[in-house]
């Protein structure tokens, strides 16, 4: 699987993650076209090599005109992206980040969410740093996100709320869940943006997993930190997916809830890290007719996904258990087709393939896109896995 590993020894930001990423090698050209469909004006991104304490990075900057527009509320910037030309995977997985931002500043200042306003966050070189990451992640095609466990900094510093304890309230907020620490450097090593993105994208939170390296890229920060370089370390390479794993069963039985509300229920929780949702019907004491709430989730993420069965729905409790689950190792691979090309999962075991699953979203897109049947799509990418695999 490949899979990418973010060491944050010296924090993240936005900047950092899209330097790192540009170092590993995504192109900043294919980067800039795609971030000009958002349609913000005078700004521009550069990229420079830069050392700090003698080891080398990138440095990713985004230079700003006059009119920079510090305050957009949530609504603008969702509308902003899905207006934008970037693909829709990219689109959903930013907005999502933007909600994660959106959700820990109502939190922490106790205000509805579409009363939310950001002020840094919502400065033009913040888009870019957070569009910019999710779409680099995207041309990289990585498949899984690991990250060390963060360092924060500490003391305190300046923004638009004033002067504010490290971590600010916000990036706290967001970095609920997450193995944290301090180094004791006196500064704001993560920031709101850094914190948003590693808590979306990363699965795990602990050290390299065993993997083959191919490469690793240095995001550098701005800040020059006396005894230490001020750099975010992303690792790139293939690990193999463990054949058993533990999760969390979650469970719910439900007999006086709307059923509308089921579809927005089941959206926060994959938004929250799910690994399976679904819904079974049962019948309750009284012979009532009434369902029963499942979520598969991983063992962080059982009290997040048990907070939003509590918030979201009519119970006025959750079951949680262990278990051990078997899976396949699995891979997704590029194949081609005569309409385009197809990502395509393969599951193995025992060093062969024994399921191949086309990516629906790929075939769902050049069907749309060529005006062909989906099922024409799905099966030549099928047929076209199979054949690659054999030779």
């Amino acid at each position: 699987m490949k899979t990418l590993y973010f060491d944050c020894y010296t924090g993240i930001s936005g900047d950092m993650i899209l330097g790192a990423l540009v170092d590993l090698g995504v192109d900043l050209k294919v980067l800039r076209a795609g971030l000009q469909t958002l349609g913000l004006k005078d700004y521009e991104i550069k990229s420079r090599k830069v050392k700090r304490n003698h080891l080398a990075g990138t440095k990713v900057e985004v230079k700003v005109g006059h009119s920079r527009h510090h305050h957009r509320g949530l609504a603008d910037i969702r509308a902003l992206i899905q207006k934008s030309k970037l693909p829709a995977a990219v689109k959903e997985k930013a907005v999502s980040v933007f909600e994660r931002l959106g959700r820990a500043e109502a939190r922490v200042h106790r205000i509805a969410l579409d009363k939310v306003h950001f002020h840094e966050v919502g400065a033009v070189d913040s888009i870019i740093d957070i569009v910019g990451g999710v779409f680099a992640l995207h041309l990289l095609e990585v498949e899984q996100v690991i990250a060390s466990p963060i360092n924060t900094g500490e003391g305190t510093v300046a923004c638009e709320h004033g002067v504010l304890p490290v971590p600010a309230p916000a990036t706290l907020e967001l970095l609920k869940g997450t193995p944290c620490f301090s180094s004791g450097v006196p500064m704001e090593l993560t920031t709101p943006t850094g914190a948003a993105m590693i808590g979306f994208f990363s699965e795990k939170f602990q050290g390299m997993p065993l993997m083959t390296i191919s490469k690793m890229g240095y995001g550098a920060g701005t800040h020059q930190i006396d005894g230490q370089p001020n750099l975010l370390r992303a690792v790139l390479g293939e690990t193999v997916t463990r054949s058993t794993d533990c999760v969390v069963l979650l469970e719910t039985n439900i007999d006086d809830m709307n059923p509308e509300f089921y579809d927005h229920v089941m959206d926060r929780l994959f938004e929250a890290g799910a690994l399976d949702v679904y819904f079974t019907p049962i019948f309750m004491k009284k012979n009532r007719p009434a369902v029963k709430l499942s979520v598969l989730s991983p063992p962080r993420k059982r009290d997040a996904l048990s907070r939003i069965l509590l918030a979201e729905t009519s119970t006025y409790g959750v079951r949680s258990c262990e278990m051990e689950r078997t899976v396949l190792d699995r891979k997704v691979e590029p194949v081609k087709t005569r309409f385009g090309s197809v990502k395509v999962k393969v599951g193995w075991l025992d060093g062969l393939p024994v399921h191949i699953s086309p990516e629906y979203e790929d075939c769902r897109s050049i069907a749309n896109k060529k005006k062909i049947p989906l099922r024409d799509v799905y099966e030549e990418a099928l047929r076209n896995a199979k054949e690659q695999l054999k030779g």
